[in-house]
């Protein structure tokens, strides 16, 4: 399915994460969470990439949690064929628990926490070690600025992450790539994007930020790149440290 030729900014940034951040290493067991979207596609992608371009040896488990929207998975059963990736669908009750038992007036953050729970946990019954998730760069400034923005503080994801309640460490390989290579990536594959049928889907104060952020970059830019730099380049002494 996917076209011949590796996007090599891409799988440099991939690889730059993995160094960095020491992502993956030889023997572990990986799960990858699908959604269907673009993100998720291209991380399967540069995954296996990873796997068979480099000398670390892992494996690679994608899985597609099944929310009961009635969303069509040919595609995503297609694309992990041609990637000779053994699918795991589950199935699950998470959007009538969101919108029919809870009737939640902001359903996305308890529909993240349930997909997230759902899916480490069929990574471990997997015997996965690793779950990676397909965050990148503009979803690391969208986050940072909402936290400041919503709830005054600064917080954000960081690349891997150590789950002690059920001993599974979750990596996010994509944190340096730039939204829009991963959608001029998407266009040069015979990937489908899955529609969303999620009744709330571009509504969400995500995609606000999101409108934020590139008002922000058109009117300074590269500002997203700079923001972005920001977090790993730090000046410590000038955060406000109260005594009391």
């Amino acid at each position: 399915m996917v076209k011949k030729g590796l996007n090599k900014k891409i799988f440099r940034e991939v690889r730059k994460a993995n160094s960095k951040y020491n992502m993956v290493v030889s023997g572990d067991k990986i799960a990858v969470g699908l959604s269907g979207g673009k993100d998720s596609a291209a991380l399967l992608f540069f995954m296996s990439m990873l796997q068979k371009y480099t000398p670390v040896d892992f494996d690679l488990i994608p899985i597609y949690l099944d929310l009961n929207l009635g969303a069509d998975t040919k595609s995503i059963e297609n694309y992990c064929a041609s990637l000779e990736l053994p699918l795991i669908i589950e199935e699950t009750h998470i959007a009538q628990v969101v919108f029919e038992a809870r009737q939640e007036k902001n359903p996305c953050s308890l529909c993240s926490t349930l997909r997230r729970g759902a899916l480490n946990r069929i990574a471990k019954n997997q015997g996965c070690n690793k779950v990676a998730l397909g965050h990148h760069a503009d979803d690391v400034v969208d986050t940072m600025l909402m936290s400041m923005i919503f709830e005054g503080r600064y917080h954000l994801f960081k690349p891997v992450t150590y789950l002690d309640r059920i001993d599974i460490t979750v990596i996010r390989p994509l944190i340096y790539v730039i939204e829009r290579d991963i959608e001029s990536f998407i266009e040069s594959t015979d990937f489908k994007v899955v529609k969303n049928p999620c009744p709330v889907d571009g509504y969400t104060m995500r995609e606000e930020m999101k409108k934020l952020v590139a008002d922000i970059e058109n009117r300074f830019p590269g500002a997203r790149k700079r923001i972005l730099t920001s977090i790993e380049n730090v000046d410590r002494d000038s955060f406000w440290q109260p005594q009391q």
